[in-house]
């Protein structure tokens, strides 16, 4: 059983910003919508190998941890969902074999331009949180 307050949802990501200081969009078609990349946790992952993981299986950019950025709450289908996010760096590729099919376009974008972009306001809050000096 779970505690109270304790998410049923774990989700991590990442606002990943390239060495112009141009953040990293998706669009998923399945919700028809622009966001951060972002997935659930796999049974006994940590959240940081997760937010590594899903960054990579939806874009293809491998990345490292930067700092950690504030979790994000919110009910899905009556049921607590928990984000956690990370700013990352990449620093390489990954195969395009390796690349899932839940993301159809990855746009760099400059961080007021990605911050309009997204369909959700906590992850313009997010991406302005990740930029900001």
């Amino acid at each position: 059983m779970q505690a109270a307050g304790e998410p049923e949802i774990r989700a991590a990501g990442g606002v990943v910003i390239d060495e112009s200081g141009r953040v990293l969009v998706v669009h998923r078609p399945r919700y028809d919508d622009w966001s951060l990349p972002k997935g659930k946790l796999d049974p006994g992952e940590s959240w940081e190998d997760a937010a590594l993981r899903e960054v990579e299986e939806e874009t293809g950019v491998r990345c490292e941890l930067g700092r950690q950025l504030p979790p994000v709450r919110y009910e899905v289908k009556g049921r607590l969902k928990e984000v956690r996010w990370w700013v990352m760096r990449p620093v390489g590729q990954a195969p395009p074999e390796e690349r899932d099919d839940e993301v159809d376009e990855l746009q760099w974008l400059a961080p007021a331009t990605a911050a309009e972009r997204m369909t959700y306001g906590p992850d313009a809050d997010l991406i302005r949180a990740a930029t900001a000096a």
